[in-house]
């Protein structure tokens, strides 16, 4: 297992959080994700690898910024 943290902008409350959750939870190579809307970050545990770029453009389909992607 794959453990990814992406640091988002644009999450401003609850509904944000949970939409980013969601639309990740989607992804066949998402196991788990923790979205943190305090430290405006996505703790994502991965079934099998998935590209920085992927993963980005998801998160940016759904309207939110990527600063940052560790892991």
């Amino acid at each position: 297992m794959l453990k990814k943290v992406v640091y988002i902008e644009g999450m401003s409350c609850a509904h944000c959080q949970k939409r980013v959750e969601e639309g990740l939870k989607k992804q066949r190579e998402v196991k788990e994700v923790k979205v943190d809307l305090r430290e405006k970050k996505a703790e994502i545990i991965l079934n099998s690898n998935m590209s920085d770029n992927l993963l980005t453009r998801i998160i940016e389909d759904l309207g939110y910024d990527v600063k940052k992607i560790e892991g």
